[in-house]
């Protein structure tokens, strides 16, 4: 039952995984957006730059209908004024031709936000009939062919309306004059046109979720994939474990190199281990060389034995350097003074051991601040 729920696809895609689609040009599409979108701005265009289009086709149409003497002796010159008229024509339809191209070229990357070449790209698949019958009788295919007739009902729907709506106007046509008929024909022309573009709208509209639906359906991703994929970009679990206690030895190294250095050695009196050095000439305040809690403790304690670093018991004042400072840290103002305490002791003994001095008094009570005691009011 594990195995088969670690081969199921029930983890929506990684961010990673979203990316590595994008790149390839897997993206979400929407045929029935693009057309919808082709469709208003062909309406759209025509709308615009119609009069332009009308009086720019009329002109090349009366002089193609114009015939020179010339033309009739020598079919060269007629071959040359078909190709001019050609070029012309272009001219004239170039913008529209131009906004439908940008419309083509942006409407399926509105889903992806991106523009993508790669789904141009030569592919045998595309044409391995096997593949082709595949498509057409799975899921896709099936859905497919209801967009279909969906779009066929409707826009034949669209149609039978227009039709019924407006049969009389369409009967008067033929009572009217060219240009009447051509403004009245060119009204309902706009009319049917904006009732299809309505319902290709709704059909979009119906579409869109569905095919990002089926697109984040097709990425989601296994529970190894999403594994290999962390395994990938933030390194093999048990390999960064491995690392990080490395680390922390060879911090911990270090950490114990500095203990002989310290002045003194302030303990809980087991539980924690905090050693302090002080240069007046180099440090503005006391340092923490190295801290630890029980086992690392214990080695602190052993180290600064070895090396005669003098220990002060003293719970309240290594509860509040442990939980207030961090290697390499100045120890925190509110314990200036009973650090300065500490340091006066130790220094004094130094002086006695070295013959030069009283043995000096044990200090007590050292008073830590309440803020800065863990355990202040708990005890």
């Amino acid at each position: 039952m594990s195995e088969q729920s670690d081969l199921e696809r029930t983890h929506s895609a990684t961010p990673r995984r979203l990316e590595q689609a994008l790149e390839e040009g897997q993206v979400a599409r929407s045929l029935e957006l693009t057309t919808f979108l082709m469709l208003l701005a062909g309406t759209a265009g025509i709308w615009t730059l119609g009069r332009g289009l009308l009086d720019g086709l009329s002109q090349l149409l009366q002089q193609g209908l114009r015939l020179e003497p010339r033309m009739l002796a020598d079919p060269a010159a007629m071959t040359e004024r078909l190709a001019q008229l050609c070029s012309d024509a272009l001219i004239v339809i170039l913008p529209l031709l131009g906004l439908l191209f940008l419309t083509a070229l942006a409407a399926p990357s509105l889903l992806s936000g991106r523009v993508h070449a790669s789904p141009i790209r030569f592919d045998l698949s595309r044409i391995n009939p096997l593949t082709g019958i595949g498509r057409i009788f799975s899921l896709h295919g099936v859905m497919e062919l209801v967009k279909a007739l969906a779009k066929a009902v409707l826009v034949g729907g669209i149609g039978a309306w227009v039709l019924a709506h407006y049969l009389d106007d369409l009967m008067t046509l033929v009572n009217q004059t060219p240009q009447e008929g051509i403004r009245s024909l060119g009204a309902l022309v706009a009319a049917s046109t904006f009732a299809v573009v309505c319902g290709l709208f709704l059909i979009a509209a119906l579409d869109v979720p569905y095919q990002l639906w089926t697109y984040y359906k097709g990425l989601r991703m296994t529970r190894d994939e999403v594994r290999q994929e962390a395994r990938e970009t933030e390194g093999d679990p048990q390999v960064k474990g491995h690392i990080r206690r490395t680390q922390r030895e060879i911090a911990r190294r270090r950490m114990m190199a500095e203990v002989p250095k310290a002045d003194v050695i302030v303990t809980n009196p087991t539980h924690y281990a905090v050693a302090l050095r002080y240069d007046g000439e180099k440090m503005r305040a006391p340092k923490v060389v190295a801290k630890g809690a029980d086992l690392v403790a214990q080695r602190i304690r052993e180290i600064g034995a070895e090396h005669r670093v003098p220990v002060l018991e003293a719970p309240p004042l290594a509860r509040a350097l442990y939980h207030h400072t961090e290697l390499g840290d100045e120890i925190p103002e509110g314990l200036y003074t009973t650090v300065a305490e500490v340091l006066a002791y130790v220094f004094q003994l130094r002086r006695h051991q070295s013959g030069a001095g009283p043995a000096p008094a044990l200090p007590d009570e050292l008073a830590v601040p309440a803020e800065l005691d863990p355990l202040a009011g708990k005890q």
